[in-house]
């Protein structure tokens, strides 16, 4: 049994976490408030800081909202970097910028520690049911050390390859689900405009080649008008800028991506910003004065 340390509780950090305290590894916990108290049996344990985290645990978990939240944790005052000993572990499980990662990596080996960067996918149904995917970036050597831990939280778990690579496999897969949002949404509204059942419409697609994760899950979201989240608009927004300010630096033109950017926009100009990343289809709707389904009286 290993002590681990956990950084960051909300939707997704929460059941990761108690995965691993399930399994009987002592896991050190601090949050933004307090330790959910549901966390605090078996081995679970609170900590009153970063510092006390670091100190107790030899391998240490992230999973906070963006890249600043991490910068912050790592290198702020009483973060993660001040109280790291030679030969701890950081895992970042966080998505955020590819770009900061490489130089997160660079200083917490400078202070001889392996950094894995390790983003998810599979939102909070995911997190719970420990059906995450798994995408990573680092040394062989930390991948093989903490891949025992993955499989507690996840099935698909990929060593991508170096440390930056996990978070821009994560990048790639928001640009994905993305579009794939944006399609089912416009498939739908179609559909729905013309006349047609979108229930009856989405049956159909499921048993041929347009069949696909979101159109099975998030079709329904959307033709039940079942917009809690999951995977918040606000959240994968900040995704996809990440995305386009990677393809500004590479002299990528994404157009797609920016299509779907600005969709997501638009709802958050309109107050969706916490709603599940399946309402992007809202944006379609006030554009074309239609809504796919009625809201449920």
């Amino acid at each position: 049994m290993s002590k681990l340390g956990f950084i960051g509780l909300g939707i997704m950090g929460n059941p990761m976490a108690a995965h691993l305290i399930a399994a009987g590894h002592e896991v050190f916990m601090t949050t933004l408030g307090k330790v959910p108290a549901e966390l605090l049996t078996g081995k679970g344990k609170a900590c009153d800081s970063i510092t006390d985290v670091v100190k107790q645990a030899d391998i240490i978990f992230l999973m906070l909202p963006d890249t600043p939240d991490v910068a912050k944790v790592l290198f702020g005052e009483g973060g993660v970097s001040f109280a790291l000993t030679k030969g701890k572990t950081v895992v970042d499980m966080s998505s955020i910028s590819p770009m900061d990662t490489k130089e997160f990596a660079k200083k917490i080996n400078a202070l001889g520690c392996d950094y894995l960067d390790a983003p998810v996918s599979g939102g909070e149904v995911g997190a719970k049911a420990a059906s995450l995917t798994i995408m990573v970036g680092g040394p062989q050597a930390a991948f093989d050390l903490v891949k025992p831990l993955f499989e507690l939280m996840g099935k698909n778990i990929t060593l991508v390859g170096g440390n930056g690579d996990g978070q821009t496999c994560k990048v790639a897969n928001q640009i994905i689900v993305a579009l794939n949002i944006a399609a089912v949404g416009e498939a739908l509204l179609f559909a729905s405009k013309a006349g047609a059942d979108p229930a009856k419409v989405r049956q159909a697609l499921m048993g041929g080649f347009a069949s696909s994760r979101i159109l099975e899950v998030h079709g329904e979201r959307m033709i039940k008008r079942t917009f809690a989240p999951g995977f918040r608009i606000g959240l994968h927004q900040k995704d996809l800028n990440l995305a386009l300010s990677g393809a500004r630096t590479l002299g990528l033109a994404l157009p797609q991506t920016a299509g779907a950017a600005q969709l997501m926009q638009a709802c958050a100009a309109n107050g969706m910003q916490d709603l599940d990343h399946s309402a992007l289809v809202r944006a379609l709707e006030l554009l074309g004065n239609h809504e796919v389904a009625k809201s449920p009286a």
